[in-house]
């Protein structure tokens, strides 16, 4: 990493000039899941914050002990108050939780990724979407498919995970891999998990606390270390910050290379 405002401003000039792989789709779409309180919210704040150059709130993000995102939502996400959308749109879920019946249901998930539950659909626990309910019912675009998958993990609370959220973390991991869409594991808070990191976020790659961190996590839910990523959200900051803007930039930046390649196998599928 280049902790500098030349790889900040390449980074957001890549996302200005990128076009997905496939012409029809204008917008790679990226779903995020994770327990509640581990900052999917709170991710999309902060990308959204990047790019408009200052604190915002879109999303709304909290600390409760449940879920405050009870709906599906698309957040695209602009260049700017007056810019052109951007070509990626992060899709945000109800928290994950260990109970059966509480919680984001994994048959919503695969919904969700055949692109067939609208904007502001709202989670019912107890019985899934289910698409042929719909009064309208048709098979979804690749436009409207989800192209990839991110775990949002909070770092402090791997080895507090329990036995239970663990197993519905891998048995959705198995059904996303059944669907070939690629998966990358964000780990948030690293800064309230490590001291040297709250005091220099750019020690992150430094940290052999984080490094054990990122391993346990790939071991628990089978994910490959390359493809976790260590980030820290915008959460009591008035200003934004260059370290933390490069972590979060890059994360994303990943998240369209994987989204490229499966476009890529799904064009040469049609």
């Amino acid at each position: 990493m280049e902790w500098t405002t030349e790889q900040r401003e390449e980074l957001v000039n890549f996302f200005k000039n990128h076009k997905p792989l496939v012409s029809s789709v204008n917008r790679v779409r990226i779903l995020m899941i994770g327990p509640v309180g581990a900052g999917k919210s709170s991710f999309f704040n902060s990308i959204n914050s990047i790019f408009m150059g200052r604190m915002t709130n879109k999303a709304m993000a909290g600390s409760l002990g449940t879920s405050l995102t009870k709906e599906f939502r698309t957040y695209p996400v602009k260049d700017g108050r007056d810019g052109k959308p951007l070509p990626f749109v992060l899709c945000d879920t109800m928290g994950l939780e260990e109970q059966t019946g509480a919680g984001l249901d994994i048959e919503d998930i695969s919904s969700i990724i055949h692109g067939l539950i609208p904007d502001q659909y709202k989670f019912n626990p107890v019985s899934p979407f289910d698409p042929f309910e719909q009064k309208s019912f048709t098979p979804a675009s690749l436009e409207q498919k989800i192209h990839c998958v991110v775990f949002v993990i909070d770092t402090s609370k791997i080895s507090l995970m329990s036995t239970k959220l663990e197993e519905k973390l891998v048995a959705i991991r198995k059904k996303v891999n059944s669907l070939r869409v690629p998966q990358i594991v964000l780990l948030t808070k690293v800064d309230e998990a490590c001291p040297v990191v709250e005091k220099d976020l750019q020690k992150v790659y430094l940290s052999s606390y984080i490094k054990k961190k990122v391993q346990e996590v790939s071991s628990r839910l089978g994910v490959p270390v390359s493809c976790v990523l260590p980030v820290k959200n915008y959460s009591q900051e008035h200003e934004l910050n260059l370290s933390c803007d490069l972590l979060l930039l890059t994360a994303v930046q990943q998240m369209l290379n994987f989204a490229e390649d499966y476009l890529g196998d799904a064009a040469a599928a049609i």
